[in-house]
């Protein structure tokens, strides 16, 4: 009975981590966005430094892209898995005897690259309105440049396995989408 509470605990102390993590993070983009400055929103033709910003973090979010959709191909190699059922077919093996090990990893990979393509959903909404509207440069930068940077921090550590690691890149993505929110919104009541 001991042990029941115990862990009651600790689930309710986790739970109540997971509900304040995303206030927590907002309230960091806030505050980053307070300390740097929002300027008033004035829909223009970006600047030279923030179309760098928004260029870079669409190369590096390319490479996160390829190198996902590349380690996942060549993890399927690994294991002798294939990706259709036609391939299967083809190759004369049956899915259901597939390596337990490979499919698991195969499943890590699968993991990653959808996390990726959730979370880099938003950068694709947020980065070019926030980019119209004449943002603080170094702000640009931070939240463009940081949310590529999380992307692929994330996906090193979720292929590695580490997950510290993964859940520090995970809020530097987070954080970033919530600053590019938080600054369109500040901008335009500004």
């Amino acid at each position: 009975m001991a042990e029941i509470k115990t862990n009651s605990a600790r689930i309710q102390r986790v739970r109540r981590i997971i509900i304040a993590y995303p206030f927590a993070l907002i309230v960091a983009a806030l505050l980053l966005n307070w300390l740097l400055g929002v300027s008033p929103a004035v829909p223009a033709l970006p600047t030279k430094p923030v179309l760098i910003a928004l260029t870079v973090s669409a190369i590096m979010l390319l490479a996160n892209h390829v190198w996902l959709m590349t380690s996942t191909e060549l993890t399927r190699l690994k294991f002798g898995l294939q990706a259709t059922p036609e391939e299967w077919a083809k190759a004369g093996k049956v899915e259901t005897e597939a390596d337990p090990i490979g499919t698991r990893e195969v499943k890590r990979h699968h993991d990653a690259h959808n996390n990726a393509s959730e979370n880099t959903l938003h950068f694709a909404i947020l980065a070019p309105a926030m980019m119209l509207i004449s943002p603080t440069e170094s702000l640009a930068f931070i939240w463009m440049i940081g949310f590529a940077l999380g992307r692929l921090g994330h996906a090193y550590a979720y292929l590695s396995g580490k997950d510290g690691l993964r859940g520090i890149f995970m809020s530097l993505s987070l954080v970033s989408l919530f600053g590019m929110a938080s600054y369109l919104a500040l901008a335009l009541v500004h």
